[in-house]
């Protein structure tokens, strides 16, 4: 049964989620998150390994499971099994999209290739995350996030200049590609509203994360000049920082522009600052962004965060502290946006998480329901798409097919 959805702009789609973690799902939830029914097919008995993944609440619950997996329907299906490779085939003849983020090579040993499916289903569109793409050298390769951040670029930029590169304390690489899988998938619908036909989209993980990087590449290419890692800031480009205030608290202050620099100069009581020959433009202050930064580091360390937020909040100057869960919660900009929505869990209680961005003014998405309980849909749905009889599903389960 589909669930009850007024006026979202994908509920007329439907989608199977073959994805498994978080690049794939992330597509998937997009998608759930716009009204799209999203069947996510998952092996009998353990399920997607996400269900295990970060924090569970005091009933042993996990967390992470009911935003990823959120507005979803849980059908089990060993695709392992001939049966249940026919099944899905079966499946796929009703699906408008399919997402599945296995290593290339697996769908098509299981006779689940494009080719294959869209013969009986033309219109299909096969959303296909990976680290390395569908082809090229790399493309049989393992490809977490991690792996792909570097190949992409991201990781030799992060961090300081003396130390190994960091991470991003997410998934980011994996998250980017599920963003831009559900990108694609959106661009064959439209080009199939025109054409009829479907078509394969392609999301490898390091190109979600090259797309992001800006000029890096003909920086390079043209002017032999490889960005390397400056911490906290953005080479040459000041006062752009964090700043410590007196009660241990960071403040992060942009204040780059010509303009906004003479405001903070006034705000910091010192407007002199703004017609200083080392302050005075944009390439002057980047060619002395150590010497700016230490003489806002010096006020901003005279004052508590909130008080410095606020009044450059009144002088016009980008200005906020650094946010924990905690303060996101307590934020009453956040709470009057919606920007964090309670849904209840299955046990009725409510939970915490982000909302669906971004926002649409006439047919905003919603959070129906949290991450479904492990087969939860799978009689409902082989009912519904299939017409199955009670009979043959129970001997399925049998079966261990489902």
């Amino acid at each position: 049964m589909k669930d009850l959805i007024a006026n979202l702009p994908l509920d007329d789609l439907k989608v199977l989620e073959l994805g498994q973690l978080i690049a794939g799902p992330t597509c998937g939830q997009i998608l759930a998150d716009f009204g799209a029914q999203v069947v996510k097919i998952e092996p009998p008995g353990k399920g997607d390994a996400m269900r295990q993944w970060g924090q569970t609440d005091a009933n042993g619950e996990p967390l992470w499971w009911n935003v990823i997996a959120r507005n979803k329907q849980s059908l089990t299906l060993d695709l392992r099994k001939p049966e249940g490779q026919a099944l899905l085939k079966r499946l796929a003849e009703e699906a408008d999209v399919l997402i599945e983020n296995f290593r290339p090579g697996t769908m098509e040993r299981w006779g689940l290739d494009y080719n294959s499916l869209s013969a009986d289903n033309p219109g299909l569109i096969m959303v296909r995350v990976t680290g390395f793409g569908q082809d090229g050298p790399y493309a049989s390769r393992a490809g977490f996030a991690a792996v792909c951040e570097a190949m992409g670029g991201l990781r030799y930029i992060s961090g300081y200049p003396d130390r190994p590169p960091v991470r991003v304390g997410i998934s980011l690489g994996d998250t980017l590609a599920g963003v831009q899988g559900a990108m694609g998938a959106l661009l064959a619908l439209h080009q199939r509203e025109r054409s009829g036909q479907g078509q394969v989209v392609d999301s490898a993980i390091f190109e979600a994360v090259m797309a992001m990087m800006e000029s890096l590449i003909p920086d390079y290419a043209r002017a032999g000049k490889i960005r390397e890692r400056a911490g906290s800031f953005l080479p040459k480009i000041a006062p752009s920082n964090a700043y410590p205030a007196r009660d241990g608290r960071d403040v992060i202050i942009g204040a780059n522009q010509d303009t906004v620099f003479r405001r903070l100069c006034q705000a910091m009581g010192q407007p002199g600052l703004a017609d200083h020959p080392d302050y005075v433009d944009h390439r002057a202050r980047g060619d002395n962004q150590q010497a700016i930064d230490a003489l806002i580091a010096g006020w901003t360390s005279r004052h508590d965060a909130q008080h410095i937020v606020d009044l450059l909040a009144e002088a016009g100057v980008p200005a906020g502290l650094v946010y924990t869960a905690k303060d996101m919660l307590e934020d009453e900009h956040i709470r009057e946006r919606g920007s964090i929505v309670d849904v209840p869990d299955r046990n009725g209680q409510p939970l915490p998480m982000q909302n669906v961005f971004p926002r649409l003014s006439a047919t905003p998405g919603q959070v129906r329901h949290v991450g479904p309980a492990l087969g939860e849909h799978t009689d409902t749905i082989l009912e519904d798409w299939l017409s199955m009889a009670s009979g043959d599903i129970d001997q399925l389960r049998r079966d261990g097919v489902i």
